[in-house]
């Protein structure tokens, strides 16, 4: 394979990256779909919501205090993480589809939003919240809905989430050392 080869592949998938966001971006046509979309962008800002629920977690499940505050903890340093590589990739958010958001940054890749939820999925999951994985995953479609990052951001996003929160897994479950 030559570079040119090399080229048409990455132009491939950055053009079906563009046509993906547009398809999810034209959902947000629809007043119930752009306002659940917005409220969950509102509510994964910086990983809030994931932070308050393992907090809550903490609180309401005193016999697994310490496992629910580490998973916590596991979902901040992800989110961090995934900031850090932001800072580094710096690709620019989608601008050939208007978003339905403001967002606190201009770099898209990876999609932090979902970065702390896949780590809340795997950390919380594994607690018997059976809820977050399905919360989450809308949360990650959410940020195509709204239209601030592509398909890739997203998936590049939940992938170092969940890789995040599964190196994690021994230490959040027995406060032990990986």
């Amino acid at each position: 394979m030559d570079d040119m080869d090399d080229m048409d592949g990455v132009d491939g998938l950055d053009d079906m990256d563009h046509r993906i966001l547009a398809v999810f971006r034209a959902r947000g046509g629809d007043p119930r779909v752009a306002a659940a979309a917005r409220a969950l962008s509102w509510a994964g800002e910086h990983g809030a919501l994931w932070l308050a629920a393992g907090l809550a977690g903490a609180a309401a499940d005193g016999a697994r205090r310490g496992a629910w505050l580490r998973g916590t903890a596991l979902i901040a340093g992800a989110h961090l993480a995934s900031m850090g590589v932001k800072r580094i990739v710096r690709r620019p958010r989608p601008a050939h589809v208007d978003p339905l958001v403001r967002t606190a940054g201009r770099h898209s890749f990876p999609s932090s939003h979902a970065t702390s939820a896949a780590a809340a999925a795997v950390a919380f999951g594994a607690l018997g919240a059976y809820a977050v994985p399905p919360l989450a995953a809308a949360m990650c479609l959410s940020r195509l809905v709204v239209g601030v990052h592509y398909p890739s951001d997203v998936a590049a996003g939940a992938a170092l989430g969940a890789l995040t929160a599964r190196a994690g897994a021994r230490w959040m479950r027995g406060g032990g050392r990986d």
